[in-house]
This record gives structure tokens, C-alpha cells and sequence, in this order.
């Protein structure tokens, strides 16, 4: 009986962290969908699965916030069942049933099947790169492989993903041109890690192999990659990069440090010297390139000089794009057995000097940009402006650009060459050519 009540009902999807959640929820909406079922994203709905995020401190509470959220409205009557998946669930299972025991039921990250079944659905094998988007409809995540093999000691992802298990290129090839069929331009390709794609099925790094399989793809004309791991990096792909126009001079690439001694306590496997070999290597061989990154600071052990060695290192690089982000003190991560020794308003006003240094590098970089002319393409209409970005930003975390709508118009998903006019620390604003 159950079953078929569940059947009837309007499923409710909330996607919480990162964009490989995102993507493990429009795999779960294709499911559903697949099966016949009414299915929205962060809508109304008479169940709620809620898709949650583990990673670090601020994460776990927004999740554990959101749970309670529709827990309370459940018990008002407001919604039917809530269900969770997702990192948290994965990781914090016994706890939270221990907690919220008013939930239906906590799911893993690798329990789609059992998920689908509670919700009165099968899980189609055949469904290869069926998925709901919830992306604007030119750009979409591709992810290439789930888990991660790296031991970084900081980082908790293993216990909740699992090892790296890569999907087949031809599986990834049929997923793009579903994905271009349904008027996506833009693949943005995922991992925990992309270089260390195909070797646990080719035995190889096949990151270069996969992108010269996609650039055949018609109707994906940017392809850009998110999450490449800086030790092993397989330099072919640099090569693609250069010579495929479809491939976007674009790395984003998690350095984390550049302190060699807590790059060791880090389990990166990198140096100091190492780490800025391949960024000499990256601007040697694709000059053009935006290279965007992401640090942590407040590391056990970082002391105030190992913070300002990497200040400096900010300032000489003049990264194009970087996040930075204070250390989380992650239990069952091997950094744990460390003293978390940096007080946290500490790691905050490092946050803070890191983030100043590189408003000011980002300013200066823009100001550069002044009277050139960049393709772009146009993610959503917002206020008085066209919002857009170049070849060289990741839609939500990079730079837009920016494009008066009062005597303009711009039709969304569609490319334009836009010459830039003005620009501040991480907005350019421009006028069609």
C-alpha cells in the first residue's frame, strides 16, 4: 500500500554542497521521471528527499538545519515523508538516526537503487546519460568519475564517496550528446579528481582521451574542467588544451599550499618547488590560460610565517581565480590526530588577507581587459543587465560580464563577442560589438 500512495505523490528534490551533488540529484529526477513520477527541484512537494553535504563544519550545519526544516514541517503536516541522502547521511548515519529519528529513512551516496525502490520507482540500467538538468539549459555538469583515491589527511571526501571508480568514455560520450540534443553548449566536467580519470579501468590516465572524444561532439562548443589534482597531472592534456578550440583555457585547480612542509602533513604529494614547476609548465605551454585555485589556511602547524610564505606566493603567481577557505578539523581524517592549533579567528583574518591580496590582483588583471573583445555567453537576465561570462569563468564562482539590457538585447544560452568598456574586481561590464 505504501508504495503505491508513494506513487501518486509530488517528489520533492533539495540539492545541498557541490555541484557533484547537484548532478547526483538530476540523475535521482531522470530516475524518477523515468518511472512516471511528479518530480521538482527545490519546489512543493508531498515528500522531500534531501540531498545533503558532509564536507566541513559550515556544510554539515546547513544540512542538519534543512533536515530539521522539513522534519518540523512534516510534523505540521505539511509534508508527507522526508528522506535524506547524500554525504552526511553517508557519514553520520547511526548519528542521525540517533538524532533526528523522525526522518523516514537516511540513505548512503551509492544507494540510489534502494532509495528509488522507497519511493515506489526501479532503477533503469538502461538510463545511460538520462538525467532532469536543473542547470540553465546551455550548460551542464558532466561527472566523469565518482570517489577519490588521494589520502590528502584534511579531507573526508573518501569515507563519504568511496574509491575513484571512472565512467566508461563511451558512456560519457552518449551522455554529451544527450546532453547537446537538449540545446547544452557548455559541459562542465567534474570529479573529486579529473586527473585521475581511466586508471582504474585503462589503466592509464585518460583525461586527454575522454576530451578528444568530446570535442567531436556537435553542439558542445565549451568544454571546461573543474578539479584537476596538481600531482600526476598527465601533460597531454595541456597539448588539448592549447590546440582544441572547444576546450576552454580554464583549469581549476586545488593547490591548497604552497608550504612544503604542510603540503607534507597535507598528504598532497608535492612540494614547494614541484607545484611551481607545473604552473611554469601550465603558462609555458597554454599562455593564455586562466588558472583558478583554491587554499586552505589555518592548517595544524601553520605558524604565522608558513601563512605568509603563502601570501607572498599569492602575490607573485597573481592567480586569475582563487577561493580560500579556513581548515575544518574533520574527524577520521588523518590530520585529526593533529592539533587543531590555529584559533578560528585567526584563520579567518588569514581568509580575510588572502582574499584582499587577490581582490586587488583580480582588479588589476580586469583592468587589462579594458577595449579587448571576448566571446561570451549569456547565463540570465538580472536587473538592468545581461549577465555572461568568457571562456575563462565557471558559472557562480568566477568573473561575469556584465551587459546594459535598456537598449540591448541578448537571447540566453546563446554566445556574443562583447568588447569591455569598464571593470571592477570581479565584474567586467561591456557593449555587444
Amino acid at each position: 500500500m505504501r508504495t503505491k500512495s508513494v506513487g501518486k505523490k509530488k517528489i520533492n528534490i533539495v540539492t545541498l554542497g557541490c555541484s557533484k551533488n547537484v548532478y547526483d540529484s538530476e540523475v535521482l529526477m531522470g530516475q524518477l521521471q523515468a518511472n512516471g513520477k511528479e518530480v521538482v527541484h527545490e519546489d512543493k512537494g508531498d515528500i522531500v528527499v534531501i540531498n545533503t553535504c558532509g564536507f566541513i563544519d559550515n556544510a554539515k550545519e546547513e544540512s542538519i538545519n534543512t533536515i530539521l526544516e522539513f522534519v518540523e514541517a512534516k510534523n505540521r503536516g505539511e509534508v508527507e515523508k522526508v528522506f535524506v541522502t547524500g554525504c552526511l547521511s553517508e557519514r553520520y548515519k547511526p548519528d542521525l538516526v540517533r538524532e533526528i529519528p523522525d526522518v523516514d529513512q537516511y540513505f548512503g551516496t551509492r544507494d540510489l537503487p534502494l532509495l528509488l525502490k522507497q519511493l515506489g520507482a526501479d532503477y533503469k540500467h538502461e538510463l545511460v546519460g538520462e538525467r532532469m538538468t536543473t542547470t540553465p539549459k546551455h550548460y551542464a555538469y558532466l561527472k566523469i568519475a565518482e570517489g577519490c583515491d588521494r589520502p590528502c589527511s584534511f579531507c573526508a571526501i573518501p569515507l563519504m564517496r568511496g574509491k575513484n571508480i571512472s565512467t566508461p568514455i563511451e558512456n560519457l560520450v552518449i551522455e554529451a550528446e544527450k546532453l547537446a540534443k537538449k540545446g547544452v553548449k557548455e559541459l562542465i566536467l567534474i570529479a573529486q579528481d579529473l586527473t585521475y580519470y581511466g586508471l582504474d579501468i585503462y589503466k592509464k590516465r585518460a583525461l586527454g582521451d575522454l576530451l578528444l572524444r568530446l570535442v567531436k561532439v556537435d553542439g558542445i562548443e565549451w568544454i571546461r574542467l573543474h578539479y584537476a589534482f596538481p600531482s600526476g597531472f598527465p601533460e597531454d592534456v595541456l597539448e588539448i588544451i592549447k590546440n582544441e578550440p572547444k576546450v576552454c583555457n580554464y583549469i581549476d585547480i586545488p593547490l591548497q599550499h604552497i608550504n612544503s612542509d604542510i603540503l607534507k602533513d597535507m598528504k598532497r604529494g608535492t612540494t614547494n618547488e614541484k607545484t611551481n614547476a607545473l604552473l611554469a609548465k601550465f603558462r609555458e605551454k597554454v599562455p593564455d590560460m586562466a588558472i583558478r585555485t583554491t587554499l586552505i589556511v589555518g592548517f595544524p602547524g601553520e605558524t604565522r610565517e608558513k601563512f605568509e610564505e603563502m601570501r607572498e606566493w599569492v602575490r607573485e603567481q597573481r592567480f586569475d581565480r582563487l577561493g580560500c577557505f579556513t581548515y575544518s578539523h574533520e574527524e577520521n581524517t588523518t590530520a585529526y590526530v593533529l592539533e587543531d592549533n590555529v584559533p578560528q579567528e585567526e584563520k579567518e583574518a588569514r581568509v580575510e588577507e588572502i582574499m584582499e591580496l587577490q581582490s586587488q590582483i583580480s582588479w588589476e588583471k580586469n583592468q587589462e581587459k579594458i577595449g579587448k573583445i571576448f566571446r561570451c555567453i549569456f547565463d540570465r537576465k538580472e536587473g538592468n543587465y545581461f549577465v555572461g561570462r568568457t571562456e575563462f569563468d565557471s558559472p557562480d564562482v568566477d568573473n561575469t560580464v556584465l551587459v546594459s539590457a535598456k537598449n540591448t538585447y541578448l537571447s540566453l544560452g546563446e554566445f556574443a563577442d562583447v568588447k569591455i568598456t569598464a571593470a571592477e574586481e570581479f565584474d567586467l561590464y561591456g557593449e555587444l560589438v
